[in-house]
């Protein structure tokens, strides 16, 4: 006994198709049962996709229209203006940001943040550290945020400064190329950035 052809049926639903499949094969013609195996697969397809969205708002990285949930939850001011990768970097900074203030916690949260390698270095006789940003190249986009979350890390008493990294000329002269070959490459300052 062979299995009734769904591509056959002309069905468009993927779950359609399954159910089709289980059918005997006296039903391969059937125009009634292929309307009725095509309807209910689309609410099966909406069903299994409406699913897939709720589970994705359960893990930060995959959240979209559960983010104000997570906001909510952890206290953060709720911004729909905001980027959403933005949104969800202050959400995963703030479940990073749990614990003894230390140099990993700050650069588990700014890495957060700057989506790149974070430095931080103290100088405990100025009562300050430092957050160097290694693999960024300029200001991060949401800095203000970065802040503000390490504002709320850091005792009180230390105050906290911020190294950004630019595409300086000496980095190109470690390059060993000259003048006329950055101009015949005809390079835009993001790809010599890039390039550097």
């Amino acid at each position: 006994m062979s299995v009734p052809s769904a591509v056959n049926a002309g069905l468009t639903s993927e779950k359609g198709r399954e159910m089709f499949s289980f059918l005997p094969q006296y039903y391969e013609t059937s125009r009634v049962m292929q309307a009725d195996m095509q309807s209910k697969g689309t609410e099966m397809d909406l069903l299994v996709q409406a699913l897939d969205e709720t589970l994705d708002q359960f893990f930060v990285r995959t959240a979209t229209w559960g983010l104000g949930y997570w906001e909510q939850e952890l206290g953060i001011e709720i911004d729909r203006l905001k980027p959403v990768e933005q949104r969800r970097a202050v959400v995963e900074s703030k479940l990073r940001g749990a614990g003894k203030f230390s140099g990993r916690l700050v650069s588990n949260v700014a890495e957060a943040y700057a989506g790149g390698k974070v430095d931080v270095s103290f100088q405990p006789e100025a009562w300050s550290f430092t957050v160097s940003f290694v693999d960024t190249m300029g200001i991060p986009p949401n800095i203000d945020d970065l802040k503000r979350a390490i504002d709320d890390l850091k005792p009180a008493h230390m105050a906290v400064e911020y190294e950004y990294r630019y595409l300086i000329w000496d980095d190109l002269d470690n390059k060993q190329i000259t003048w006329d070959e950055l101009d015949a490459a005809s390079l835009t300052w993001t790809e010599l950035e890039v390039w550097a």
